[in-house]
């Protein structure tokens, strides 16, 4: 059985990764902007920083106690000063254990607290985002900067932010031990430790490469899994025959992580047999050197012991501090790709001091006032000139072709996009001095693609009311003509609906999306080509809901079919992003244009 598990080979030393070079050399991060993120933690860090250095200094007493122990206290046989030793040393240890869980405990909580700040900022800022960033941003890569880049900070904010402070302080207050101990043999080990680290760092960056790999494949499998085995890729194996394609490339990439898998328990073992040797030669050459005293001097037993011992110790934090630079680079990458989405402008923006309309006052009257709209980048409008007016509790249809501007049209109203020119108007307040609260609960929509979470259907209709009871629930479902259906599901209200819904025919879905519009009552109402998706007959069905739902409300409906549209108060034909003609359908049939060819 192939383990799936990543193995920690990340403790080792570390090289800068090229793809964090060129994410900062694109989107470089302030050093003031990084020490930003601790802004209110400036005690607590304080705090954390103190505790790495008492703890590291308190820890470099048991070499000397060790010391005392093995001279004094066992030669002259001095139990009470072996017990006060022994004593020492555990005191030491205990007081380390405690300042490390005390350590652990305050940097754990700063840094949960600062990615808890950066994750729901950056939340928050991607909701602020118009739909046209979503369209050209895929939602793997809005996930991997939301959780994978804020979660790949924990160890920076828990670890390396103060890995600096207590490598240091273990490394420079080991080193001079060493040399209060024995400044000879202090000399010895700069020649013994140099070719260490660099051995030991050269294993570690081999075994660190391999990992990428692994993560690399780990990745795709997990995407292959994400594709396949959906509710989308599930239909799609089954109805074009690709399951065995996808068995078989599933299949090669589990083997390629066999062989890297193989490859990374084996890789630099030859060098690693050669620096377990080295690191058995530096206690020998230590203990050579004692047997010496003609060339090194005279050296105590306990000295001996309690260097070998710093010797050990010293090398953790010196490798520790080689890592330093690589993570910083790291984690300033991670910064510099979620500051890049907390930088970016909100091209639909609340208004700073917005006009208050009271949703169960308003009076509905929709105007558009020389409306014109170009997407970002593009040569040419595609709305130009757009004059509407659509009175309180009155309907206006729009039609025309493929690409002439009819949903743009409509998402103007419900403000997923502003206007380039013009203004859209709702009782003569501008849309864009309405605060989306009050925006949301005066302008409902109705689109051809139902979106429902998976979740209960109860769960999916309290989305547009929350605090709704059960009974309006089902007085909502039997205005959109479902109720039936529902009350016959074992689970009724508590049915979970699938994976957007799939539980569910179009018309169904259709029908609780109607639902779900109902409880949240708008005054304003945007159909925007809601039974296109939709066989004639379920369409023919789903008319009398649209029909109840529309009643007594001001509504802007997007058609392709004209069938839908034949009663709306004025008709409005799109042609490339201008209106060609308007009137009843009546009226536009006699006229014999655009409209009468359409409905041919």
């Amino acid at each position: 059985m192939v383990s799936l598990d990543v193995p920690p080979l990340r403790r080792g030393p570390v090289r800068v990764d090229p793809a964090d070079r060129e994410q900062l050399a694109t989107s470089p991060v302030s050093l003031r902007r990084a020490l930003g993120l601790f802004s209110g933690h400036a005690g607590l860090l304080t705090a954390v920083v103190a505790i790495i250095v008492a703890s590291s200094l308190i820890g470099l007493a048991s070499p000397f106690l060790l010391r005392e122990v093995i001279d004094v206290a066992l030669p002259q046989q001095n139990t009470t000063l072996l017990i006060w030793l022994v004593t020492g040393m555990v005191v030491v240890a205990a007081v380390t254990g405690v300042l490390g869980v005390w350590q652990t405990w305050l940097a754990t909580s700063m840094g949960q607290q600062v990615m808890h700040r950066l994750r729901v900022g950056v939340f928050s800022h991607l909701q602020s985002q118009s739909l046209e960033f979503f369209k050209r941003t895929r939602g793997g890569e809005i996930q991997s900067r939301l959780l994978q880049d804020v979660g790949g900070l924990q160890a920076v904010l828990t670890s390396t932010a103060t890995s600096i402070a207590s490598n240091l302080t273990t490394a420079v207050a080991t080193a001079i031990a060493m040399v209060v101990l024995d400044w000879r043999l202090s000399l010895l080990s700069l020649l013994v430790l140099p070719p260490a680290i660099w051995g030991t760092r050269r294993v570690a960056l081999v075994r660190r490469d391999i990992t990428g790999a692994m993560q690399a494949g780990l990745a795709e499998l997990h995407s292959q899994v994400e594709e396949t085995l959906s509710v989308s890729g599930a239909l799609l194996a089954k109805t074009i025959g690709s399951g065995p394609a996808d068995n078989q490339r599933f299949a090669a990439t589990s083997a390629e992580l066999i062989d890297l898998e193989v490859r990374s328990q084996l890789a630099g073992r030859w060098r690693m047999a050669t620096m377990s040797i080295v690191f058995a030669a530096i206690p020998a050459l230590l203990y050579l050197a004692a047997g010496f005293p003609s060339i090194v001097g005279p050296i105590s037993i306990g000295t001996l012991i309690a260097f070998a011992s710093l010797q050990t110790a010293i090398f953790r934090p010196i490798m520790g501090l080689l890592n330093t630079g690589a993570q910083w680079v790291s984690s300033l990458a991670l910064l510099s790709r979620i500051f890049g989405y907390l930088d970016l402008p909100v091209e639909v923006p609340e208004p700073e001091e917005p006009i208050r309309l009271d949703p169960a006052d308003v009076h509905a009257e929709v105007r558009f006032e020389q409306v014109s709209y170009r997407f970002a980048g593009a040569d040419q409008d595609v709305l130009h000139d757009i004059d509407l007016v659509i009175p309180a509790s009155g309907s206006v249809a729009v039609v025309g072709e493929t690409g002439s501007g009819k949903s743009t049209l409509a998402s103007l109203l419900v403000r997923l996009a502003d206007p380039t020119s013009g203004r859209v108007l709702i009782d003569g307040v501008d849309l864009r001095r309405i605060s989306a609260a009050d925006r949301t609960r005066i302008v409902g929509m109705v689109s051809q693609e139902t979106y429902l979470a998976h979740a209960t259907i109860a769960e999916n209709l309290r989305k547009a009311a929350p605090q709704a009871s059960e009974a309006e629930l089902w007085s909502a479902l039997e205005a959109a003509q479902i109720a039936d259906v529902i009350a016959a599901l074992p689970a009724g209200l508590e049915t979970v609906v699938g994976a957007r819904g799939h539980r569910f025919s179009g018309g169904e879905r259709q029908r609780l999306a109607i639902a779900r519009t109902l409880l949240a009552n708008p005054a304003i109402l945007v159909l925007d080509e809601a039974t296109s998706a939709l066989d004639t007959d379920t369409e023919r069905e789903l008319q009398a809901a649209l029909d109840r739902l529309m009643a007594g409300r001001t509504s802007l409906t997007i058609a392709h079919r004209l069938s839908t549209v034949r009663h709306a108060d004025q008709i409005l034909v799109l042609d490339g992003g201008r209106v060609v003609e308007s009137g009843t359908h009546d009226e536009l049939i006699a006229l014999g244009g655009r409209y009468a060819a359409l409905a041919r």
